[in-house]
């Protein structure tokens, strides 16, 4: 096992919905997807997104597109109307994943 960073797995998107960050992790290759499926939790994620996130982190799996879309609940200070944050809608947040680290076999 190697230790990887996200971004060389996979890309990401991201967005809100009022205090919510919605991000996007897809696959680059099919078989990279059961990886990220096994490695990337809503745990790891809520971990890494420590300080930020405040409430719950939501794993949602969409098989048929090698994706994985996250939730993260109170993560906006309230959201980009209410939110004195430099990136109130949470754009940045899928680079911020993509720099997570993962245990990795050879790819």
């Amino acid at each position: 096992m190697a230790k990887r960073k996200l971004i060389e797995l996979a890309h990401a998107r991201s967005g809100d919905k009022g205090d919510t960050s919605n991000i996007g992790l897809i696959a680059r290759k099919p078989e990279y997807y059961p990886i990220l499926v096994r490695e990337v939790t809503a745990e790891r994620v809520k971990q890494h997104f420590a300080g930020v996130c405040l409430g719950k982190v939501e794993r949602f799996e969409v098989p048929n597109l090698g994706a994985l879309n996250f939730l993260l609940h109170e993560a906006l200070d309230g959201g980009g109307t209410l939110a004195l944050k430099a990136d109130p809608q949470g754009k940045t947040y899928s680079t911020a994943l993509l720099r997570m680290e993962i245990d990795v076999d050879q790819v």
